[in-house]
């Protein structure tokens, strides 16, 4: 990914942030009284504000060295969501058989990191471009291979297996990721006054897309 930092946004104070997945959708009333609607985007975008994780003016330091490090806006970096930041709920462990990445065909060795979100409803799917280093847990055909048996690029989330799966099997993973994001201003205003006073700077985050 162009003009992107592999680092992590303090995790200290991303746990205390608001925000999260943000769609677009196009929705048009009908003269019968029922409506049209229409998913603009594909996936989910997400958003954060950083300012509601700062509870002092230690914190607000961190936060604008870390804004000038990343050049504001200019470069991306990785963000743990408070929330959904593995391949499980929040308070499970990581599994090996927690998400589908796909099946064997006796050739292929490269399968992508992807998180389903499914009810009986409906689904999505995920790409997960910045696993964490050291979490990333993988079962082929029902059974857990060794650390020694894959690899994972933690820039693009790509497992490469040392031996390709025969034809049929299922290849599965567990993990834990960072979403990459970006400042969504060039500029932090500090007013110490309004911060004493309760009053926090809004310091929103995008989600970039790999």
């Amino acid at each position: 990914m162009p003009s992107f930092h592999e680092i992590q946004f303090p995790l200290r104070l991303a746990l205390g942030t608001s925000g999260g997945p943000w769609r677009r959708t196009d929705i048009v009333a009908l003269s019968n009284g029922r409506e049209s609607r229409n998913q603009r985007w594909k996936d989910a975008r997400r958003r954060y504000d950083a300012g509601s994780g700062i509870r002092s003016v230690s914190d607000l330091y961190e936060v604008v060295t870390f804004f000038e490090a990343r050049a504001g806006q200019l470069y991306g970096f990785r963000f743990a969501d408070p929330v959904d930041f593995q391949s499980c709920g929040p308070e499970a462990m990581p599994a090996a058989s927690d998400q589908w990445l796909g099946v064997g065909d006796g050739a292929r060795t490269r399968f992508q990191l992807v998180k389903h979100y499914a009810d009986a409803g409906g689904s999505t799917e995920r790409l997960i471009a910045k696993p964490q280093a050291g979490s990333v847990v993988v079962s082929v055909g029902g059974l857990t291979l060794g650390d020694g048996d894959f690899v994972v690029d933690p820039a693009s989330g790509v497992v490469v297996l040392d031996a390709a799966p025969i034809h049929g099997a299922p290849v599965r993973a567990g993990f834990r990721f960072d979403v990459p994001v970006r400042f969504d201003t060039d500029r932090i205003e500090v007013d110490l006054d309004a911060f004493s006073a309760g009053r926090i700077p809004s310091i929103p985050l995008i989600e970039v897309k790999p």
